[in-house]
């Protein structure tokens, strides 16, 4: 089997449909939304869809970049302005793990593993292999993310546009054309070296964090003054969108009574948490209402920042915001899963069958 297969192409072609049906219709974020429905409504039809693995990886340092390059002298100099509601975001993720691992435990039978790292709003993709890593259910944790992601982005232009006035036609990006060839290589080059020296560095999130870090850096001392052009952030979009799609592929109705209903229903909690906690960062002057809510919504990283583009949001906060989020999120896990190790020991010396689910199943989806 060659590395570009029958599937893969096959789920390309699928992701640009969806995409040109989308442009056609007219509908808001054409190349995120359109492959990402297509390639859903595919792998529920059981059609053989494969994730495109590096490209897919590849093509989230595209956002790296266009992150970095929107940190200027003047964002590091509002930096002392967001304290306060960056010191939201610890209690934010407390009141999550208090009740979302009761929730996963004892409402969906997950094992406590499982359950933390299903809580946990962190990236889709780390959340999944620290799961993996320390024991817990990858499938299980597979949907429960993917659900999450697929429900947040697609509700939340919703909320932005009918609650928040916000229009979603703020310019991705200039045409490539129109960018000065020398700094379109130096962008590529922040890219792959941020990533590539992520990787070795084991950052997490190496793909977006390593190239946003090299391009501030190159924004910082004036080398670079452009995002990414347009063309590349759609490009980017569209494997985001078909990279959540794809994570359906061979669900079994009991995953989707049990794992997929599971993420939905946390996603509810979700949202009454984070909606509370954006009208209180409003209403105390912290933020204006977009920002306050891109900054707060239990997202992806990757998708938050598609949306606070082409909402023409202070992309600096609401990357600072999301940051923190994920640092104290990966940060605290392993403390986090030693103690439930010791508890879940305890519980089974004293209670040999106790336990949630077994996680016996495949290892995800090739993404």
């Amino acid at each position: 089997m060659t590395w570009i297969d029958a599937n893969r192409l096959k789920t390309l072609a699928v992701a640009l449909g969806g995409a040109l049906l989308f442009s056609l219709a007219g509908l808001p974020l054409p190349f995120l939304f359109g492959p990402m429905t297509a390639c859903l409504i595919a792998a529920l039809l059981k059609v053989p869809l494969r994730g495109w693995g590096v490209v897919s990886v590849a093509a989230r340092t595209i956002l790296g970049v266009a992150v970095g390059a929107s940190i200027t002298p003047e964002v590091i100099a509002r930096l002392p302005q967001m304290t306060l509601s960056v010191a939201f975001i610890p209690a934010y993720i407390l009141i999550i793990a208090a009740i979302g691992v009761p929730f996963f435990t004892r409402m969906c039978k997950f094992d406590p593993i499982t359950a933390y790292y299903a809580a946990m709003p962190g990236g889709l993709q780390d959340m999944v292999i620290f799961g993996q890593l320390a024991g817990g259910d990858v499938r299980a944790l597979s949907l429960v993310h993917a659900t999450r992601v697929l429900i947040i982005v697609s509700v939340a232009p919703l909320v932005m546009t009918r609650m928040f006035d916000a229009t979603l036609g703020n310019p991705i990006g200039a045409p490539a054309a129109t960018l000065p060839p020398a700094e379109m290589a130096l962008m590529t080059a922040a890219a792959l070296i941020g990533w590539k020296g992520g990787e070795r560095l084991r950052l997490f999130g190496a793909s977006i964090l390593g190239p946003m870090i090299v391009t501030a850096a190159l924004s910082l001392s004036g080398v670079i003054h452009f995002r990414p052009p347009a063309e590349a952030i759609l490009v980017a979009q569209l494997f985001i969108g078909m990279g959540i799609g794809v994570y359906y592929v061979g669900v079994t109705l009991q995953e989707l009574r049990h794992d997929v209903l599971s993420g939905v229903a946390f996603v509810a909690i979700l949202a009454l948490l984070a909606a509370a906690i954006t009208e209180i960062v409003v209403l105390a002057g912290l933020a204006h209402p977009v920002e306050a809510f891109l900054a707060f919504a239990p997202g992806g990283q990757a998708e938050m920042t598609v949306l606070a583009i082409v909402a023409g949001a202070d992309l600096g906060f609401v990357i600072v915001h999301h940051l923190t989020r994920i640092v104290l999120v990966i940060t605290g896990a392993p403390i986090m899963v030693r103690v439930v190790a010791r508890r879940r020991a305890a519980l089974g010396a004293a209670h040999p069958a106790a336990g949630g689910r077994p996680h016996d199943r495949d290892e995800g989806r090739d993404t």
